[in-house]
């Protein structure tokens, strides 16, 4: 017998944002994230109660995974940041954070969703406009004649990190290979379409960070016996290589759905090791010199091809097919019917590797846009952690090529960015006030809301106590310890300034973030001589920052506009 329950009614919830366990459970989340962000962060422990593995991180794409959030506010919060980072790699805890601030920020004036809306999408069109020129004073061209924009933009990703474990040396060295991994992508011939290649991250846990070292090509890990069955391998020129996504196993399961008819008195097993012969007897007779697969070769097979002298390697995995389709020029084989001659590739050494106790096969390329970045690490954990923030500085710098320029770095930008609007708002309101839907009153309530979101973010760096100042001139971020005296001259104890541009010995004025002060223009236009002397600048990828500030934005709208939450309880 069956139970049958009559069905619920549909939960409908009014204005969600007046609940005061929303705006709790935002509360916490955004202490959560806050706690995580910048380069002094508080590390995070991720781990499930019935048991396994343990992740320390202060990342938001393992934080936003890990996370369960139920109520649907923050489902649409922790889905936006996802999706950005999903994109960007980068700029995650920026985006949750800053899209927090805004939605507390406004919800607290209490003005019309629709004016708060308007003048949220017409602040950051002005930030993107500026950001964009230019004239921006906190946006730095990349020339990529030289490497030292673009060493100082890896740096920050890897100090911005703490769970990495590394020290100065670690960093730098971590970053030079990183840089040069990325630049190996770049093939030569740039005309027209670029096509990056790729780089491979290989594990060497329990290794030396100061180890951890760049090859050109691809290693297959791989036992001492048997890479003493495949190698030395000589040969004058390159090696024709052979690359199959489709089992070479024989069983048939691997051949698709559908059914198979076999006649009276045929052995099906020994028909289909007759074509895989057949199959091998081709690539022979083709001079191929390297057969991949994918997955598993048959053992037969495989004598067969080591009596000719073909090398045969299996198991090789999903992971490694596109890099070793790109670098090889494979087209990868589907079927084990007659093989068209333009599906070979080739590569132009073969050779062993070895790291600690592990052994490698090593594809050396033809042309070395391919490449192995061997990363060693104390422990899996940290190790994980690395793993995850090399893969981030790799994308950051591709996004770099698409748009040559980067953004301040340690909250520079934020507050040089909210004195710019506090000073455009204040000086120029007319074309925000001729179509008559704000008055001026709420343009300076939406303006200071917006404002004090971009500083409080800045603010969130400082989790020791200490106080934030901003300059008057260039409206950069500055940080004072924690128990400084009240009465002090200020440039006896800042040294730079967040991003590292400006020393405190230049004629400027400060004062307390977020205190009452008289709107100013910052300075635009970064002076060229400043920057070239700067050796050791705290950046932050252009491209994803200005992602992440729409995504901020929009989603703080979506919230701020939502009138119901219809919940279906069955």
């Amino acid at each position: 017998m069956f139970r049958l329950e009559a069905k619920k009614p549909s939960l409908c919830k009014s204005e969600p944002l007046t609940s005061e366990r929303v705006r709790a459970t935002l509360s916490v989340l955004k202490g959560v994230l806050t706690s995580c962000y910048g380069p002094s962060g508080r590390l995070k422990q991720l781990h499930n109660g019935l048991g396994g593995s343990v992740r320390t991180t202060s990342q938001s794409s393992a934080l936003l995974a890990n996370l369960s959030v139920t109520h649907p506010i923050l489902k649409i919060l922790t889905t936006s940041v996802q999706n950005h980072v999903s994109c960007f790699s980068d700029c995650g805890l920026f985006t949750a954070i800053l899209c927090c601030n805004l939605i507390e920020n406004v919800h607290r004036i209490g003005l019309t969703p629709t004016t708060v809306i308007k003048l949220n999408k017409h602040l950051l069109s002005l930030c993107t406009s500026y950001l964009k020129s230019e004239v921006c004073g906190c946006r730095i061209p990349v020339n990529f004649s030289s490497t030292q924009i673009l060493l100082c933009l890896v740096r920050s990703v890897l100090t911005s990190k703490p769970a990495c474990m590394l020290t100065g040396k670690e960093v730098e060295h971590i970053s030079t290979l990183i840089l040069r991994a990325f630049l190996l992508t770049i093939p030569e011939n740039t005309e027209g379409h670029i096509i990056l290649g790729k780089s491979i991250i290989v594990p060497l846990k329990g290794q030396r960070v100061i180890d951890s070292t760049l090859l050109p090509g691809i290693l297959i890990e791989m036992s001492e016996v048997q890479l003493m069955k495949i190698l030395p391998f000589k040969k004058t020129d390159s090696f024709k290589v052979a690359l199959f996504r489709v089992s070479l196993s024989g069983d048939l399961s691997d051949i698709g759905e559908g059914t198979v008819v076999v006649n009276y008195g045929v052995s099906l097993e020994n028909a289909v090791l007759d074509q895989l012969l057949n199959l091998g007897r081709q690539l022979v007779d083709d001079h191929v010199d390297l057969v991949m697969c994918q997955k598993v070769i048959h053992p037969s097979l495989k004598q067969f091809l080591s009596i000719h002298r073909v090398i045969a390697i299996d198991r090789v995995g999903v992971a490694l097919m596109e890099p070793l389709s790109k670098m090889t020029g494979t087209q990868p084989i589907g079927s084990l019917s007659s093989i068209s001659p333009s599906s070979y590739g080739s590569v132009k050494d073969l050779c062993t590797a070895t790291f600690g106790s592990k052994c490698f096969f090593h594809l050396i390329p033809n042309e070395e846009t391919v490449c192995s970045l061997l990363l060693g690490n104390r422990n899996d954990t940290v190790w994980d952690e690395l793993k995850l923030t090399c893969e981030t500085a790799l994308h950051v710098l591709q996004l770099t090529i698409k748009e040559p320029c980067v953004l301040l770095g340690g909250g520079c930008t934020e507050t040089h960015l909210a004195a710019y609007i506090r000073n455009k708002t204040l000086n120029k309101p007319e074309s925000i006030l001729k179509d008559g839907w704000c008055t001026q009153t709420e343009l300076q309530l939406i303006t200071e809301a917006f404002c004090s979101a971009l500083e409080s973010l800045t603010g969130s760096l400082e989790h020791d106590g200490g106080e934030i100042l901003t300059d008057m001139k260039y409206g950069h971020f500055w940080s004072v310890q924690a128990d400084s005296p009240s009465v002090v001259y200020w440039p006896d104890l800042l040294s730079r300034c967040g991003c590292g541009l400006y020393n405190s010995q230049e004629e400027l004025n400060w004062s307390f973030l977020r205190s009452v002060q008289r709107p100013f223009a910052p300075q635009p236009c970064l002076p060229q001589e400043a920057v070239g002397s700067a050796n050791n600048l705290t950046l932050d990828c252009f491209t994803a920052k200005l992602s992440g500030l729409k995504v901020a934005v929009e989603t703080a709208n979506l919230i701020l506009d939502l009138s119901y939450v219809i919940e279906d309880k069955n």
